[in-house]
């Protein structure tokens, strides 16, 4: 194994040092940072994608999350009474996904699943190949849990993760921890973005998405294209298509 990488990005300069091998290694970064992009650990990051340091698609975050959660308030009632009837268990669900250069944090969704889905995760066979996860007729998912899914209402909950900056409205795939495990080194592009409710996979028919290759094409796509034009063009892409049959998550 080499010592002595060059013109390492921020998402393989960033896990280099979560993992502290930054320290070992002798790296040479792919370009110099601003003050506000830093690791977890303190150190400098090269400068990161430019649709992290757009203070105007932040913005455009902020005012969408808020009327977003106006949404989630009107909805919440009826959505919740239809989840407890449904089956037991909490009406929220959720789980750690990895966001901007791998940090951490929770993601939060409409319960979908009975509430032992995680520990029968196991029992349910993955349909996908790579380093994410798919069944079409995955058991767990309860009979409200469909209809949410079919619609994207479980997803609705996420604004207050876009309220908070740890997504945005318009990204790439938010990944789980144990998918990010799976990585090489040149899938780790994928996380010098945000992570969104929408993005290029959400418009481009996810529910048929089988090859993680695919889900990778599709968001380093989203990161070369991007540009504010392009969020909203994805959004109203998202609105047009969550009116469409079959368009949501199975």
């Amino acid at each position: 194994m080499p010592s002595w990488f060059a013109n390492v990005t921020p998402p393989v300069l960033g896990v280099l040092a979560m993992t502290g091998l930054d320290r070992v290694l002798e790296i040479e970064p792919q370009a110099l940072t601003t003050p506000r992009d830093r690791a977890v650990t303190g150190r400098q990051l090269p400068a990161t994608h430019p649709s992290v340091r757009s203070w105007v698609k932040r913005l455009i975050d902020i005012v969408g999350s808020l009327v977003g959660l106006l949404i989630v308030a009107v909805l919440f009632l009826p959505i919740a009474i239809a989840i407890k009837r449904d089956s037991p268990g909490p009406i929220f669900f959720g789980q750690t996904r990895c966001g901007w250069l791998g940090r951490r944090f929770r993601i939060w969704k409409f319960r979908s699943m009975r509430p032992d889905a995680e520990k029968l995760k196991d029992r349910v066979t993955n349909q996908a190949s790579g380093a994410f996860f798919k069944n079409d007729a995955d058991f767990r998912i309860t009979r409200v849990g469909r209809f949410l899914r079919r619609t994207s209402l479980d997803e609705l909950p996420q604004f207050w993760n876009v309220l908070r900056g740890e997504m945005s409205l318009v990204g790439t795939r938010p990944p789980t921890p144990d998918e990010v495990e799976k990585y090489q080194i040149p899938e780790w592009q994928r996380l010098d973005v945000k992570p969104g409710m929408t993005g290029e996979w959400q418009v481009n028919g996810r529910s048929q998405i089988r090859n993680f290759e695919d889900v990778i094409a599709l968001d380093l796509r989203y990161q070369k294209n991007w540009s504010l034009m392009y969020d909203i063009e994805l959004i109203w892409k998202t609105i047009w298509i969550l009116f469409q049959k079959n368009s949501g998550a199975v």
